[in-house]
């Protein structure tokens, strides 16, 4: 699993071996029954809780490393699914509404309802997070299916993650709400990935996530009906395939989704864009998260363009293939600035968009400015203790393998191992060349930079 770095900077290799350390400890390996705490093992933060963070930021690292560790993760949020059944129907939805913060396998949804006293009124503050931030049921569907397009694991998907898949889909379909108005499907009344934005309509990252969802369940059930009768059979019985995805089907092309305006910059939700804007420079310079809460309430923040964490971005991070540059570049332009990165996930998302425009100085700076949330001078970051979800993150575009470097100017080459459909790979990056090696018994396919190429043993690619 090590991954090494060339770097002038030597705390760069320091920040990412504490961050390997810390993703091995924190991680339940032996028992399924149990997911990753979000301040992991070293204290009580959050109650021990489990939330998306697992699978959009830390999954990933051993989904490409200790596959078999994935798989206990995931087959955690399988053993949980009787909770997201129940969390659904009581909400008045089908399917499968995963609960915002997971505890033990029976427990369901198990956010607090109430917080921190509103600096305004002096009252506690509600705890909307467990009632409508509803992204974390497309997130869990997303990395199942991340994980099946890297391992190619059959056995998982017919045991466990087409059941998700399916389900979760439905859950999408049954929460959608007709707009007669503009005859489109909305989602309304969430908060999204920007927590700092309750009750929001159509949150661009809610929807386009709810619609793969839908597209992936009728893509598996149609795969399933069609090669797989045995378990289509079982599932079919379960979850009443056959009548409920017609119905998926029916509202699928209406589904709505916020579309580039005329500077390509998508809404992050219905009112985003015309919410007043202020001088965030004394916020985004802070030396301390939420330092916004000393001048304005939430429910003042609201109402202002300013974000906690990648929202937008976050999206494009996920579905980039459904962007074009420019688009991405619009959105990166507009949000970055107006993102307070009060969460620790914010950062490395903002940095692999950074580098993905080009900007390789900011990435870097993003990069370091979140390695250094437990590790640099400032002892009371971690108060709460450590920011478990940022030391994760590696990347799979579409269920293909691609590999798209841009090294920042002080680190000169990074060495990491990968699987890849159960090979081993090798990748050492420098400047001007990747060389690849293949320990497995398969030819790997992969792209870089929009070029396709074959591994059987070894490879060596200028870019």
């Amino acid at each position: 699993m090590d991954i090494k770095i060339d770097s002038d900077n030597a705390f760069d290799q320091l920040a990412i071996r504490f961050s390997l350390y810390h993703l091995m400890i924190m991680t339940p390996k032996h028992d399924s029954r149990y997911g990753i705490g979000a301040k992991g093992l070293l204290g009580e933060g959050y109650k021990g809780h489990s939330f998306w963070d697992t699978e959009l930021f830390i999954l990933p690292f051993f989904t490409y490393t200790f596959p078999e560790i994935a798989k206990s993760l995931l087959e955690y949020r399988y053993n949980t699914i009787k909770g997201a059944r129940k969390k659904a129907l009581d909400n008045g939805y089908k399917g499968a509404m995963y609960p915002w913060e997971s505890a033990w396998t029976d427990d369901g949804e198990v956010t607090p309802v109430w917080g921190a006293a509103d600096i305004i009124t002096g009252k506690a503050t509600k705890i909307w997070s467990g009632f409508i931030e509803q992204h974390i049921t497309s997130d869990i569907a997303f990395a199942v299916w991340q994980y099946y397009m890297v391992t190619k694991d059959e056995d998982f998907m017919e045991q466990c993650g087409y059941e998700i898949l399916l389900d979760t889909g439905i859950f999408w379909g049954s929460r959608l709400e007709w707009n007669e108005k503009q005859q489109l499907y909305h989602i309304n009344n969430v908060v999204g990935p920007d927590e700092y934005k309750e009750h929001v309509n159509n949150d661009a990252f809610t929807n386009y996530m709810a619609k793969w969802c839908m597209e992936n369940a009728i893509h598996y059930y149609s795969l399933l009906k069609e090669k797989e009768s045995s378990v289509f059979n079982k599932l079919n019985k379960k979850l009443n395939l056959d009548e409920e995805i017609p119905e998926l089907k029916k509202k699928f092309n209406k589904v709505y989704l916020p579309i580039p305006n005329e500077q390509s910059v998508i809404p992050q939700d219905d009112t985003y864009l015309q919410k007043k804007e202020i001088d965030l420079s004394s916020y985004k310079n802070q030396s301390h998260v939420g330092s916004i809460f000393k001048d304005y309430s939430l429910s003042q923040v609201n109402e202002i363009q300013v974000s906690k964490q990648a929202s937008v971005v976050m999206l494009m991070y996920l579905l980039e293939h459904k962007f074009d540059d420019t688009v991405k570049k619009a959105n990166y332009n507009y949000y970055e600035p107006k993102t307070l990165h009060d969460s620790s996930l914010s950062l490395s998302t903002h940095a692999v968009l950074a580098s993905d425009l080009g900007n390789q100085k900011l990435a870097y700076h993003l990069f370091e400015k979140a390695s250094k949330i437990d590790l640099g001078p400032d002892m009371n970051t971690s108060n709460h203790v450590i920011h478990a979800a940022s030391h994760g993150g590696v990347r799979m575009i579409d269920g293909t393998l691609r590999i798209n470097p841009k090294l920042p100017d002080n680190i000169n080459s990074i060495t990491y191992p990968l699987i890849w459909a159960s090979n081993k790979l090798k990748v050492q990056v420098d400047k001007n060349t990747i060389n690849i090696t293949n320990f497995g018994d398969k030819p790997i396919s992969l792209q870089v930079y929009n070029q396709e190429y074959s591994i059987e043993n070894k490879i060596k690619i200028n870019y």
